[in-house]
């Protein structure tokens, strides 16, 4: 009987500083030490990355950071990027603001960008541990090919979400921006030959799209933690249940991670399509793997 030699992956040693780091940060933010203090969520969301970035290559064999690390520092400004086209929808909306923010400007727009950064890595990172688990690894569905027809359908409805709070802004439209954007660009991507949710239901195949789901949900409990501690944070205002709240998020307001860590992926696949076919950038497009459950 053949011998398999292959040796057991190690754990990352920059897991281990993302625990230290998270760790420290808890103590330093209690003890209202800076900039531990006002900067709490980016520097323990940074070390949760690290963290989750070694558990994937332990589990794997492979990991954002190790094995595609130029993607992943690219993916740091993307998420700056990104967030705002959200920080644009927040002008009509007023959902949430920010409070205890540093006096000096510099220091302030440094957390903002910070901040931003962390959050496409984070969604997508914890996706994929949730993958590596295996979690939803026997869940199928029926096959679904989209057509033409119902593609476009989706990508009317989607606009039309995305133009509405604009037109007539409200803070009752915030569920239209959380799920416009994956209505709008999941089927252009699909159309475009880019990593698409929908040719994952094409194959019968969730999983990607559950993985996601779950790390919406277990990244905004992390969110909300460590907001509610920091000297810098957001506050809401959600018109609905407002009052009830976990941390700072009113309860109702949980619902939203889930739908926008479906659009953290499809965002993230359209600004790799357009860096493959516009800039000619084609080792930084997001691969498509032999498991359709991975991101």
């Amino acid at each position: 009987m053949p011998v398999n030699h292959r040796r057991p992956v190690g754990f990352r040693a920059y897991g281990y500083l993302g625990l230290l780091i998270i760790i420290i940060s808890e103590v330093m933010m209690f003890l209202k030490v800076e900039p531990f203090y006002t900067l709490h969520t980016p520097i323990c969301w940074s070390g949760l990355i690290l963290l989750v970035d070694a558990l994937i290559f332990k589990l794997k064999g492979e990991s954002f950071i190790a094995s595609r690390t130029r993607e992943f520092l690219l993916l740091l400004p993307i998420s700056v990027g990104l967030w705002l086209v959200f920080e644009f929808y927040n002008l009509f909306l007023h959902n949430w603001h920010y409070v205890g923010l540093p006096e000096s400007r510099v220091f302030r727009y440094f957390g903002y960008a910070w901040s931003f950064a962390t959050i496409w890595p984070a969604i997508l990172q914890i996706a994929e541990l949730v993958e590596s688990f295996g979690l939803y690894r026997r869940v199928r569905v029926s096959a679904i090919k989209p057509s033409r027809r119902g593609l476009s359908i989706l990508m009317v409805v989607g606009f039309t979400f995305l133009l509405i709070p604009i037109v007539f802004p409200t803070r009752y439209w915030a569920i239209l921006v959380w799920t416009g954007f994956v209505l709008f660009l999941d089927p252009i991507n699909y159309l475009a030959g880019g990593s698409s949710l929908l040719r994952d239901l094409q194959r019968g195949d969730p999983r990607r799209f559950l993985n996601l789901l779950t790390s919406g949900f277990i990244c905004g409990i992390f969110w909300e933690f460590w907001n509610y501690w920091a000297g810098a944070k957001w506050v809401y205002t959600v018109p609905i249940f407002g009052n009830i709240k976990i941390f700072e998020m009113p309860v109702i307001g949980y619902l939203g991670f889930l739908p926008f860590a479906l659009e953290c992926l499809v965002m993230y696949s359209t600004v790799t399509l357009v860096l493959r076919h516009f800039l000619k950038l084609d080792w930084y497009l997001l691969r498509e793997r032999a498991s359709a459950g991975d991101i």
